[in-house]
């Protein structure tokens, strides 16, 4: 039992040495380790209750058919924009994606338009994009815009051929388990 707990819990048992030590070796360093850990601690408090609270209106909401249909397997270029659409619209750092990634995955969500969503997540949200243009000019944001729209779409289909078939059902079995959980 003990070695489990302690194997569960190496990185952060890891991390807290890394802490102790700083604290004795440079107290600089170690409060500003403790003010980003806090910090970012408030963030994440602050983004991951909202997301799921929508992720479960979305479970309860959206039938699994409906989902299935629009950007399931087969939704072609339609599911394609809805991913994007929910990608850019979508408010919160990266690591919000996720959990709305596997609840995606557990309605049917092709893996395709996951990554798609993923992608568009990360780099065409629709604040970010608004602020280009006031601050760095028009031609910029659609510069970068226009580069990266065909780079998450080449991105996800890489990444849809080269990992196989197989890790791609385990994802979806965890994302199952995951939504069986709820």
């Amino acid at each position: 039992m003990v070695k489990k707990l302690l194997r569960d819990y190496l990185f952060a048992i890891v991390v807290a040495a890394i802490y102790v030590v700083l604290a004795f070796v440079n107290r600089g360093v170690f409060d500003r380790a403790v003010d980003t850990a806090v910090s970012g601690t408030w963030e994440m408090l602050a983004v991951i209750p909202p997301i799921f609270v929508l992720l479960g209106l979305l479970d309860v909401w959206v039938p699994r058919e409906v989902l299935t249909r629009f950007i399931g397997p087969g939704s072609g270029v339609r599911g394609i924009l809805i991913a994007f659409f929910l990608g850019s619209a979508a408010a919160g750092p990266l690591y919000g994606a996720f959990p709305v990634a596997a609840v995606l995955m557990s309605k049917g969500a092709s893996f395709f338009n996951v990554l798609i969503m993923i992608g568009a997540w990360s780099t065409t949200k629709i604040p970010m994009f608004l602020f280009e243009l006031q601050a760095l000019g028009v031609p910029f944001a659609l510069t970068r815009l226009a580069l990266n729209i065909p780079a998450i779409i080449v991105m996800a289909w890489l990444i849809r051929t080269v990992v196989p078939r197989r890790e791609v059902d385990q994802i979806y079995q965890k994302a199952a388990a995951l939504a069986a959980r709820r």
